[in-house]
C-alpha cells in the first residue's frame, strides 16, 4: 500500500512538473516573441534616428524645454507686470484727476461771479461694459452747488458752458503742460456776458503774473473784442506797463493786407 501511495504521489509530480516545463516552455516562446518584436522596434526606431530630420534629437528636445519653461516664465513675469503697471496707472490717473479738479476749482472761483455755482469738476466713470482688458473711462463735468451735483451737459448756458470749456483747457494745460509755456485761446469771450468777460480777463491775468519767471511762457489770445482786449491791458502790469503783443493786419501802400507786430502801449 505504501508503494502505491508512493507511486501516485510520484506520478502527480511528475504531471506537475510537466505542466510547468509547458507552463515555462510556453513562456519562453512569448519572451522570445516580445524580443523579436522589440530587436524589430529597435532597429526601425535606430533607422529613424539616422533621419537628419531627428540629428542631434535629445539636445534639441532638452532646448525645446528650456525654450517652453523660459517662455512660461515671460508670460508669468509680464502678466505680473502688467498687473503692477495697470495699478500704477489707475493710482496716476486718481492723482491726475485730483490735481486737474483743484486747478479748476481755483479758476472757476476766480472768474465766475454767478451765484448759482460753486464750482464745476472731471468726474471719471469706468467702463466695465467693455470685455478689453485696457482700462476706459466715460469722463463727464459736473457743477456744485453745495452738496448737490449735477451734470453741466444740457442744464447750463451758453456763456458758462464757454467759461467751463476755458476753465479746464487752462487746467488741462497747467497739470499736463508745465514744460510747455504756450496757451492759445481762439475768441474766448464768445457767449460770455460782461462780468464773466471781466472774470476772465482777470484770471489770466492771474495766470500770467504766477507764470512770468517762466521764459518759455506764452499766451496766445485771437479776439476781435476790443473791450476783452483793453481789460487783459488794464490787469496785466509789468513795472507800470502793459507787456503784451498785439498783431494785427493792416493795409500796406500797394493795398496789400500784411501782418503787423507791436507793442502795445
Amino acid at each position: 500500500n505504501e508503494q502505491m501511495g508512493d507511486m501516485v504521489n510520484a506520478k502527480k509530480e511528475l504531471q506537475e512538473t510537466r505542466e510547468s516545463i509547458d507552463k515555462m516552455r510556453m513562456s519562453r516562446e512569448r519572451m522570445l516573441g516580445e524580443k523579436s518584436q522589440l530587436s524589430t522596434r529597435q532597429r526601425s526606431c535606430r533607422e529613424q534616428l539616422r533621419d537628419p530630420k531627428l540629428r542631434n534629437i535629445e539636445s534639441r528636445y532638452q532646448n525645446s524645454i528650456i525654450d517652453e519653461n523660459t517662455l512660461t516664465l515671460a508670460v508669468s513675469d509680464l502678466d505680473r507686470y502688467y498687473k503692477a503697471l495697470d495699478a500704477a496707472l489707475v493710482q496716476f490717473h486718481a492723482i491726475k484727476i485730483s490735481q486737474i479738479n483743484e486747478q479748476i476749482r481755483e479758476l472757476w472761483q476766480l472768474t465766475y461771479r454767478g451765484g448759482d455755482i460753486d464750482r464745476i469738476e472731471i468726474r471719471a466713470d469706468s467702463d466695465n461694459k467693455k470685455v478689453t482688458k485696457a482700462r476706459s473711462y466715460n469722463y463727464r463735468v459736473v457743477m456744485c452747488k453745495g452738496s448737490t451735483e449735477l451734470d453741466m451737459r444740457g442744464r447750463c448756458s451758453a456763456g458758462q458752458k464757454v467759461l467751463a470749456s476755458l476753465v479746464i483747457r487752462m487746467a488741462l494745460a497747467s497739470t499736463f503742460s508745465a514744460d510747455c509755456g504756450i496757451l492759445a485761446l481762439d475768441e474766448p469771450t464768445t457767449n460770455l456776458d460782461v462780468e464773466n468777460k471781466s472774470s476772465l480777463a482777470h484770471a489770466l491775468s492771474a495766470v500770467i503774473k504766477e507764470r512770468m519767471d517762466e521764459s518759455s511762457f506764452q499766451l496766445i489770445i485771437i479776439t476781435h473784442d476790443d473791450e476783452f482786449v483793453e481789460l487783459l491791458r488794464q490787469n496785466i502790469q509789468v513795472g507800470g506797463t502793459a507787456a503784451y503783443y498785439e498783431v494785427t493786419r493792416e493795409p500796406n501802400s500797394e493795398g496789400k493786407y500784411v501782418s503787423v507786430i507791436a507793442k502795445a502801449a
